[in-house]
Order: C-alpha cells, then structure tokens, then sequence
C-alpha cells in the first residue's frame, strides 16, 4: 500500500542502488541528465498535461535534501501532499481498504474469482499524472463491476449446488 512519491524517488536515487546500477552498467559516465515533471515546476503541454523537462546532475543534492524530507509526508507542511495526483493515491487507498472489508466480509465459495479480481485491481493502476489518472478511471470501472458481482445475492439453489 506504498506510494512512489516524490520522496520515495528521491530515496531510491540516493540510496546507494542507484549509483551501483550505473557502476555496473558502464565504466564512467559523465553526465546525469533526470527527465522529470516536477508539480511544482513542471512545464505543461498543450492539453494542459505535466510536461517533462531535462535537469542535471545538480538534482542529487536535491534529492537527497527530499528523501532527508520524507517525514513531512502527510503532514501540512507537506507541499507535494496537495497535488491532484496525491489526493487521487489517498482516495485510491482509501477505496481499496474499503474493497478488502467488502472481501472479508462477503467471501464464500461463489465469489473467489470475482474477490481475487477485486483485490488485484490496484495492479491495474500504473503510471504517473495523467497516465496514472486514466488507468484509475479504468480500474474504477473495473472495480464497479467487480463489486457488484461480489454483492449480488445469489438465489438459495445457486448457492446449494456450489456447495
């Protein structure tokens, strides 16, 4: 139930994996060229959508400075925590929460297909911004759907003859 957040990738450049990824990869490199869509500078494209943008090696110091950061997540003083994007995580989380009561609490022999494809849904959400957005549209759908066949009450002979 973890998110990949502004500061979870600041970490994950940081932490020492990075650095011994490109070691292993090349010999030397020169230069580290991030390309990112900050939300708080990020350019935008025509349809209003975060556009990514180049930055240099200047960017490991700040993401070390972000990943030193990481308590402020979930707090006030939290500036990336107001974003549509984080506010979308919340609510999926939240959602999701709620789907694995409805598993627990409707479960029996019928429904295991459509509870397994209901806790699976948040595999279907990949991405970041406006990718990320349209994958959760899809998933909501999907999980409307699921949810309903895992509500539907099942006449008394449908559920003698699954047993």
């Amino acid at each position: 139930m973890a998110v990949k957040d502004e500061y979870e990738v600041a970490r994950l450049y940081t932490d020492g994996s990075f650095a011994r990824q490109m070691s292993a990869q090349f010999e030397h490199f020169d230069r580290l060229e991030f390309h990112l869509a900050p939300p708080l500078l990020g350019r935008r494209d025509g349809q209003g959508r975060p556009k990514k943008s180049a930055f240099g090696p200047w960017m490991m110091p700040v993401f070390r400075l972000l990943a030193r950061l990481k308590g402020l997540r979930g707090t006030m003083f939290d500036v990336f925590g107001y974003s549509a994007e984080r506010t979308l995580e919340r609510a999926l989380l939240a959602e999701y929460q709620a789907d694995v009561d409805l598993i627990l609490n409707s479960l029996d022999r019928t429904r295991i297909e459509a509870a397994a494809a209901l806790a699976s849904v948040p595999a279907l959400i990949r991405g970041f911004g406006h990718v990320k957005q349209a994958a959760a549209d899809k998933a909501r759908a999907e999980r409307q759907r699921l949810t309903a066949r895992l509500t539907e009450t099942r006449p008394v002979a449908a559920l003698q003859a699954a047993e």
